[in-house]
């Protein structure tokens, strides 16, 4: 299938990545990172970031709720209404509850809600508050 047009900005919020050796992450991402021109975001006890990548060690405060194993993928909503949709629409299909729709500590306005999927992925859907963007996506075509 050929592909003359993608929208970026639009489904995927963030993905979190549970590292073992977070300094050897951080040395590789940051020499990745740099490579790729992409500039580290910051970091903090057990942590570190760059653009929406978020990288921690299982016992960080960002490694929240139930240990996966884990991959964490993060879902953008539209408003609070479609992140409480997600989580009811997520156990009535399996999905185990991992953090019930709520505000969270990351920044004013977070409302978020997780799931763990089938085989445990730590899957989640946010809104992160009223805003204006200056897109809804960003249109590429080829």
């Amino acid at each position: 299938m050929e592909t003359n047009e993608l929208h970026r900005g639009r489904l995927i919020d963030h993905v979190q990545l549970v590292v073992r050796d977070l300094a050897a992450s951080q040395a590789f991402y940051g020499a990745v990172f740099d490579v790729l021109k992409v500039p580290m975001g910051g970091s903090g006890d057990g942590y570190f970031w760059a653009d929406e990548l978020f990288v921690s060690t299982a016992d960080s405060e960002a490694a929240q709720g139930e240990l996966t194993g884990r991959h964490h993928l993060a879902f953008q909503a539209q408003d609070r209404a479609m992140v409480e949709a997600f989580h009811q629409a997520a156990l009535a299909k399996g999905g185990k509850d991992n953090g019930a729709p709520g505000e969270r500590e990351y920044h004013p306005g977070y409302y978020a809600a997780f799931v763990l999927d089938p085989d445990g992925n730590n899957i989640e859907a946010v809104h992160h508050g009223e805003a204006k963007r200056s897109a809804p996506s960003v249109k590429v075509t080829f």
